[in-house]
């Protein structure tokens, strides 16, 4: 059982919005079934490498907001992580997430098995499925890599890499396909009737709650919160790079959510599509609006960081439903996601949980109203459900990722020395500087 066929009674013709003509669906030609094949491998496959380009906008994103003495460092990590999850979720990932799961907690183990050379994917009772395997294998690859990007921009500056890409392998080959599997691979919470259309929760409340965890086991950096409780800003190296990797993201998102129709081969499903493109759309733009808004009444100044994050914040919020909801309710959605993250940052600071580039109230603070909210417009599910489903894999994800933290800070270490943090990860870590023309390490922030 896989994500296609756990969703298909929720992603097709859902609730008759934004129908097609009812003459114009009468008036159409049935398509067949090797077209429906077709036009489905190819949704998988653009929706992919559209998500994969998001992890261009996550590297450029963090390298636009660490200091300059950490820029090639995230970039290394973001492509290593990229690379690591293919890896893991084709090992153990993909068959934890969707093979055997029924209605459990858990798949099977094992490689996943691609397609034989121009042969069909056969579904679970071995009739010709609409879809090749390997696309869909893709296509739910690169949301994996997803979650793990969310841990490196919360981590970034003080963590050391190995353990870091330790961790990875551990989040992407176990944690996020068991994760999965409960709702996508139609286990116990999809029988529940919990409902996450492309990962609000499954894939950035996952991220969100792992960077977490992260954060408070490993510390914040040196020099960022006062004995008084004061907080020293640490300004980003480059805001064109952090606005940049923004509308990557921005632009990724449409084959994030788009594709998670995970069907093309309908006039139905085509406008299925279109619509998500449109409300993902809308609810990003609020969110942008919004975190302007409230940062000029708060600081009588907008913040540039807090736009970029608004847009993301809407992003995620509306990732969890992005069929159902109007137009309006999309705004709606999108704007509080991104008031949730600009009250949520100097929370945080309090707190004294340091957060690089804003990633808990991001993808763990809106990723978890995004979902709670879904019965708002999608009235097949249920406020309790929804938070269900948002605990559990909250204690799913801090439980199993306090150990593993724990176990690496109390085995190899998981944090650099004081001196390192100080010179920067790019000459202590890996001997590469992004800007070697600025100076010595020393002459920088």
């Amino acid at each position: 059982m896989n994500k296609l066929v756990a969703k298909s009674a929720a992603s097709l013709g859902a609730f008759g919005l934004m129908a097609v003509p009812a003459f114009a669906q009468d008036a159409a030609p049935a398509v067949s079934p090797e077209t429906q094949y077709i036009f489905n491998t190819l949704l998988f496959l653009i929706g992919g490498f559209l998500v994969m380009w998001m992890a261009a906008g996550f590297a450029m994103l963090e390298a636009g907001l660490v200091r300059s003495k950490n820029v090639s460092m995230q970039c290394l990590k973001n492509i290593a992580l990229y690379s690591v999850a293919g890896l893991l979720f084709w090992l153990t990932g993909y068959n934890l997430m969707y093979t055997g799961v029924d209605g459990g907690y858990i798949g099977s183990f094992g490689p996943y098995a691609f397609d034989a050379v121009g042969g069909f994917a056969t579904d679970d009772t071995g009739a010709v499925a609409g879809y090749s395997t390997a696309s869909d294998w893709f296509f739910q690859m690169v949301f994996c890599a997803t979650t793990a990007s969310i841990v490196s921009g919360t981590l970034a500056e003080r963590i050391k890499l190995w353990p870091f890409m330790i961790f990875t392998v551990v989040l992407t080959g176990l944690i996020y396909p068991i994760a999965g599997s409960w709702k996508w691979g139609a286990g116990w919470l999809d029988g529940m009737g919990f409902s996450d259309f492309a990962g609000s929760t499954l894939v950035h409340s996952v991220g969100g709650w792992a960077a977490l965890t992260g954060a408070l086991i490993l510390g914040a950096r040196k020099g960022k919160y006062g004995a008084d409780g004061s907080v020293h800003a640490m300004p980003g190296s480059s805001m064109p790079l952090a606005t940049l990797g923004t509308f990557i993201l921005w632009l990724g998102w449409f084959g994030f959510n788009g594709a998670s129709q995970l069907a093309m081969g309908s006039i139905s499903d085509v406008s299925d599509v279109s619509r998500i493109f449109a409300n993902t759309n809308m609810a990003a733009a609020a969110g942008v609006v919004v975190a302007m808004a409230l940062t000029q009444i708060l600081y009588k100044k907008v913040d540039v960081t807090m736009a970029l994050n608004g847009a993301l914040a809407g992003l995620v919020s509306i990732t969890a439903e992005p069929l159902a909801p109007t137009v309006l309710q999309s705004v709606i959605v999108g704007g509080v996601g991104a008031a949730i993250v600009v009250f949520a940052v100097p929370l945080l600071d309090k707190l004294k949980i340091d957060d690089v580039v804003g990633a808990i109230p991001v993808h763990l603070l809106a990723g978890i109203w995004g979902t709670f909210i879904v019965p708002f417009s999608n009235s097949d599910t249920s406020y309790l459900t929804q938070l269900t489903g948002i605990a559990a894999y909250g204690v799913f994800v801090v439980v199993v990722s306090t150990i593993v933290w724990l176990i690496l800070k109390y085995t190899i270490g998981i944090r650099v020395s004081e001196e390192e943090e100080a010179m920067g990860l790019d000459k202590a870590e890996i001997g590469v500087e992004a800007y070697p023309e600025f100076g010595t390490g020393s002459q920088r922030v």
